[in-house]
Parts: C-alpha cells; structure tokens; sequence
C-alpha cells in the first residue's frame, strides 16, 4: 500500500508541475533531482534522521522518474524528445541488466559480500 500511494503520489506530482503549472518535463526533472540533492545534503553534512530522508527521497524519486520519461517519449510539440516508448523501455532493461551482471562478478570476485561502502566505491 505505501509504494503504491507513493508512486500515484509521485506521478501526480510529477504531472502537476510539468503540465498544470508550465514548468515542463526537462525544469520539473531537474527540480526534483535539486530536491533529492538537498536530502542528501541534509542527511550527510547536516545529520538529518536518516529514515525520514530515505523517505523523502524515495518519494521524490517517482516525480524525478515520471518526469524524465515523459521528457523523453513526449511529443516534440509537447516538450519531449519524441523517442519511442519501446526503446526507452529496452534502453533501461539493458543498463539495469549490466548493472545486475556487473555487481554479481564483483561481489563473486571478493570474498566477502559487498558493502554498502563497496558498492559506492566501485560506482565511483
């Protein structure tokens, strides 16, 4: 029930900024991704509590979502990009599979699971 509530949320606040208030997909993505900064910066220079950020973050993450694909597969008249939904789906599932791929060799050539830490070193 919450990750529902979260993506309805999220996608109408996602729509509600881009369309109803003219700020468009492209301003509305990196609005939200400015306010994921924020959380971030709240949480790691300024100690917010760590659950709650991870909370709001996570429900900005829908809006930033919903917000990125329509600036890709929404008609150029619209303010998008006009790449067919199809691609984008594949585009994704290929970078999340390398991903999956990636991580599995690296935990596999260790010998100990993957931290947290390592994960973030071995994006970097």
């Amino acid at each position: 029930a919450s990750i529902l509530f979260t993506f309805a949320l999220g996608t109408a606040a996602g729509d509600l900024i881009a369309e109803k208030l003219s700020l468009g997909y492209w301003r509305s993505g990196l609005l939200f991704a400015a306010l994921i900064g924020i959380v971030a910066i709240g949480r790691f220079v300024f100690k917010f509590n760590e659950v709650a950020a991870f909370w709001i973050a996570y429900v900005l993450t829908r809006p930033l979502g919903a917000s990125i694909g329509d600036f890709l597969t929404a008609l150029k008249g619209q303010g998008g990009l006009a790449i067919p939904t199809n691609m984008i789906t594949s585009a994704f599932l290929i970078s999340i599979l390398a991903m999956v791929v990636y991580f599995t060799r690296q935990q596999r050539n260790s010998s100990q699971p993957m931290s947290v830490d390592a994960v973030e070193r071995s994006i970097s």
